[in-house]
């Protein structure tokens, strides 16, 4: 490889670990921010950064000078979401909870430290749920995350104990690590995972795991509902129904 070529590739894996980072940050981020998480020079961040929103990788907010993923990352993942299967096939089964619940029922597989919805089908009620497809979430504060981390293989279930960063998105977050092993175990016992506000005030959400052959979670599925049309107990009731569908979604899904 030419020295040219070789400093191309470099640029390219550096555009990617700026792309990576912005995935990880809902709220988007200042090229300050992203030069100093990436460390790269600020004027090399910037440059980068202009070409990823040129192409439409990146989108670029004036007003609060901060980056986001552009529409045409959006785009590439839904691809490879369809070309895995997890849009096509998870769909008319993911319908068919909703219509059993009337509620929001969404798929999510684990991106590292972070969970991924994958697919979601809204319920016909007003009050929509925001964790659409493509949307990063914590593992801690959600159901569907929760559940990945409990029934993850053992060597990624202990390494996730240790190395989760617990910030707290609202006052009934879990931020104690031994609380967190506590809750993990619970969530192994009685096979479902539950959060109650956790990830967002007036929200709730109950998950289970979907199983690959060798009976860890390659996703989770969840039901999520506004608090005030829910109760935990309401939400408990609907296990059956997502086990079923997990039963049937670990059929039919292509495994990672």
């Amino acid at each position: 490889m030419s020295v040219k070529e070789d400093t191309k590739t470099d640029m390219i894996g550096k555009a990617l670990g700026l792309l990576v980072l912005l995935g990880n940050e809902p709220k988007g981020a200042s090229a300050s921010e992203l030069s100093r998480q990436a460390e790269l020079p600020f004027s090399t961040t910037y440059r980068l950064l202009g070409s990823l929103t040129r192409d439409g990788f990146v989108d670029y907010e004036p007003d609060g000078r901060r980056y986001h993923l552009g529409l045409r990352v959006f785009q590439l993942g839904q691809r490879v979401s369809n070309h895995h299967g997890f849009a096509g096939t998870s769909r008319p089964i993911l319908q068919k909870v909703t219509e059993g619940t009337g509620e929001a029922t969404i798929l999510a597989v684990r991106d590292g430290h972070h969970h991924l919805t994958v697919n979601k089908v809204d319920g016909p009620q007003m009050f929509r749920v925001t964790s659409d497809p493509g949307y990063l979430g914590k593992l801690h504060t959600t159901a569907v995350g929760k559940a990945l981390v409990a029934f993850a293989p053992d060597d990624e279930r202990a390494a996730l104990l240790e190395e989760l960063d617990l910030e707290p998105l609202t006052d009934f977050s879990i931020t104690d690590r031994d609380a967190f092993r506590a809750e993990i175990e619970k969530i192994r016992r009685q096979g479902f995972a539950l959060m109650d506000e956790e990830n967002e005030v007036g929200m709730r959400a109950i998950a289970v795991p979907v199983f690959n052959g060798q009976g860890f979670a390659f996703a989770s599925l969840a039901t999520a509902a506004p608090a005030f049309r829910m109760s935990v107990e309401e939400l408990q009731a609907v296990v059956p129904l997502l086990k079923d569908a997990a039963a049937e979604l670990s059929a039919r899904l292509p495994q990672r």
